[in-house]
C-alpha cells in the first residue's frame, strides 16, 4: 500500500445550475451579513439588543461554536502527528481546514462583539496577566497563526491556483513543519479550549458558572464536536464525489473518539449538574435555576436536547454497530452532536446572565430573569458569517487537495 501525493477530489459530473445557486445563495448570506455588519461599525452595538445585564448573546453563541466545531484540527493533528496513528490521515487534512474556518468565523464574530475591531491589537501591546480574556485573545491569535502555517501548504499544491515549482517548494518546506506545528498547536488549543470554559468557572459571583468542571466540559464537548464536524464534512464529501474518501473502519475508528469524547463529557455533565443542584442545595445556584426553570425552557433543553437527543441518542448510534454502518444515520448522529454543542454554549452563556444573581439590583423586587431575544442585526451578522463558513467550505471542497488518493501496488 503506497500514498501518492494530496490530490483534489474529482469533480462529480452535477448540474451547474445547482452549484451556481448554492452559491448565489451563499453570497446572498454574505451580502445580508455585510449589512448587518457595516451597521455595527456605523451606530455601534446600540443596534444589538445587548445590555449591562446581557452583554454576551448571539454572537458569542457563534463564536464558541465555531472555536469548538473546529476543535477536530487539533485532534486529528496530534493523533497523526504526535501519536503517529497514521490511520487517520486521510481527514487530517480536512481537520486542518475546517480547523481554519471555524477559527477564522470566530474572529469575525469576535470583530463585531467587541465594538472596536480597530483596537484589536490592544491586547498585544497592553498585558493583564491577571485576565482569562487576555490569555484566551493570545492563544486565538497564536492558534490562528499554526493553522494558518498547516492550511498554506494545502493551498499551495492545488493545481487550481498555483503551479510554479519555486512556490510549491516553499509549500513542502512548511509541510515539514507539521510536526512541530502540531505539539505547539495542540498545546495551544487546549489552553485555549480550557480557558473558555475557565472565563465561566473563575467567576464566583455567578454562582450558576462558578464551578472547576467548566474547563474539562469545555475540552471535551469541543473535541466531540470538532472530530463530528469533521466526519460529517467527510461523508459528505463522499457522497458528492462518488468516492470512499473514508472507508468503513475508518468512520469506526473517528466515530468511536468522537463518542468517547461525548460519553466523558455526558458523565462529567450530570455528575456536575447532580453536585450543583441535586446533592446540594447552594442558596445562589439553587435560586438561580429555580428562576431559569420558572421563566425560560432552559431545563427542557438541557435534559432534552443537550443531555437526551443530542448526547445520548448519537452515543448510541455511532457504538451500535448496525447502525453505524448506515451513513445515513451516522451522518444525522453526527449532525446532533453539532447541535448540541451549539446549544450547550448557548445555554452556557445566557443561563448565567438572563438570571442575575441575588446581589443585582432589581432581583429582590419583581425582577425574575433579563429577556434578550437578538435584533435583526445580530441575526444578519450570524447568517453571513455561516454564509462564509460555508462558502470556504464549498470552495475548498471543490478546489482544494483536501484528501489522499491510495493506490494499491504490488509489491
Amino acid at each position: 500500500m503506497t500514498t501518492t501525493p494530496m490530490t483534489a477530489p474529482p469533480r462529480r459530473q452535477t448540474a451547474v445550475p445547482a452549484w451556481r445557486l448554492w452559491i448565489l445563495l451563499l453570497v446572498g448570506m454574505i451580502v445580508f451579513g455585510l449589512v448587518g455588519a457595516a451597521r455595527t461599525l456605523y451606530y455601534g452595538l446600540e443596534v444589538a439588543n445587548l445590555t449591562d445585564q446581557v452583554p454576551w448573546g448571539l454572537w458569542i453563541t457563534v463564536d464558541l461554536s465555531a472555536i469548538a466545531l473546529g476543535a477536530g484540527a487539533f485532534t486529528f493533528s496530534a493523533v497523526v502527528y504526535i501519536f503517529h496513528i497514521k490511520r487517520f490521515q486521510p481527514v487530517a487534512r480536512m481537520a486542518v481546514f475546517v480547523g481554519f474556518i471555524g477559527y477564522s468565523s470566530a474572529m469575525i464574530a469576535l470583530a463585531m462583539d467587541i465594538g472596536r475591531p480597530d483596537r484589536f491589537w490592544h491586547p498585544l501591546v497592553y498585558w493583564n496577566v491577571h485576565s482569562v480574556l487576555w490569555e484566551i485573545t493570545l492563544c486565538v491569535i497564536l492558534y490562528s497563526t499554526v493553522l494558518v502555517v498547516e492550511f498554506v501548504p494545502i493551498l499551495l499544491e492545488s493545481d487550481y491556483f498555483i503551479d510554479k515549482p519555486r512556490i510549491r517548494s516553499v509549500g513542502y518546506m512548511l509541510h515539514k513543519l507539521t510536526p512541530i506545528m502540531a505539539v505547539v498547536g495542540l498545546a495551544l488549543s487546549m489552553l485555549h479550549q480550557s480557558s473558555l470554559g475557565a472565563t465561566y468557572g473563575v467567576l464566583a459571583g455567578r454562582e450558576i458558572w462558578f464551578k472547576p468542571s467548566m474547563p474539562v466540559m469545555f475540552i471535551l464537548s469541543a473535541i466531540a464536536g470538532g472530530v463530528s464536524a469533521t466526519l460529517l464534512i467527510t461523508l459528505i464529501a463522499s457522497e458528492l464525489f462518488q468516492r470512499e474518501i473514508a472507508d468503513k473502519y475508518l468512520r469506526r475508528d473517528i466515530a468511536r473518539l468522537a463518542a468517547g469524547a461525548l460519553l466523558a463529557y455526558l458523565y462529567i455533565k450530570v455528575w456536575d449538574w447532580a453536585a450543583t443542584s441535586y446533592y446540594t442545595h447552594a442558596p445562589g445556584a439553587t435560586q438561580a435555576v429555580e428562576r431559569l426553570q420558572a421563566t425560560t425552557p432552559y431545563t427542557r433543553s438541557f435534559w432534552l436536547v443537550e443531555i437526551f437527543l443530542c448526547g445520548l441518542v448519537p452515543a448510541i448510534i455511532m457504538l451500535y454497530r448496525p447502525f453505524r454502518r448506515k451513513v445515513w444515520l451516522l451522518m444525522i448522529a453526527l449532525i446532533l452532536i453539532i447541535l448540541g454543542v451549539i446549544v450547550n454554549r448557548w445555554n452556557v452563556t445566557l443561563s448565567g446572565l438572563v438570571a442575575p444573581p441575588q446581589w443585582s439590583p432589581g432581583v429582590l423586587g419583581n425582577v425574575v430573569t433579563v429577556a434578550y431575544f437578538p435584533s435583526w442585526t445580530e441575526v444578519a451578522v450570524a447568517v453571513g458569517i455561516v454564509g462564509y463558513a460555508l462558502l470556504a467550505l464549498s470552495l475548498g471542497l471543490r478546489y482544494l487537495p483536501l484528501f489522499p488518493r491510495y493506490d494499491i501496488e504490488s509489491d
